[in-house]
């Protein structure tokens, strides 16, 4: 079993960043790829990010590459997702979520993930 915890969102200006923590505890993050998704009002979950066991590897939506960055520091059970040049359509609630993927890659579809934290709210306004 594998809790997650997000932290770091906020109310940012636009042109503002972020950075955003995912806390684990229990089983250990090291085993698993970690997400990080995104969901707004009335949209479907955006998969944003994500970042194999080892960091070597990331992935990035259309949408945030360029602007985001996913890095993991598995001596502190800690995934990190930095913000940078957010705008207004940046906001949402922002999950990070855990699976045991065993490829080279990762993916970014939610269905590959087996744990979930809540959330945190990241809203972008002047």
């Amino acid at each position: 079993q594998l809790q997650l915890v997000e932290s770091g969102g906020g109310l940012v200006q636009p042109g503002g960043s972020l950075r955003l923590s995912c806390a684990a505890s229990g089983s250990g993050l090291y085993y698993n790829t970690i997400g990080w998704f995104r969901q707004a009002p009335g949209k479907e979950r955006e998969g944003l990010s994500c970042i194999t066991t080892a960091g070597d590897t990331t992935n990035y939506a259309d949408s945030v590459k360029g602007r985001f960055t996913i890095t993991r520091d598995n001596a502190k059970n800690t995934v990190y997702l930095e913000m940078t040049s957010l705008n207004p359509q940046d906001s949402a609630v922002y999950y990070c979520a855990a699976g045991l993927m065993l490829t080279p890659t990762c993916g970014r579809r939610s269905y590959q993930y087996d744990w979930w934290g809540r959330g945190t709210q990241v809203a972008v306004s002047s």
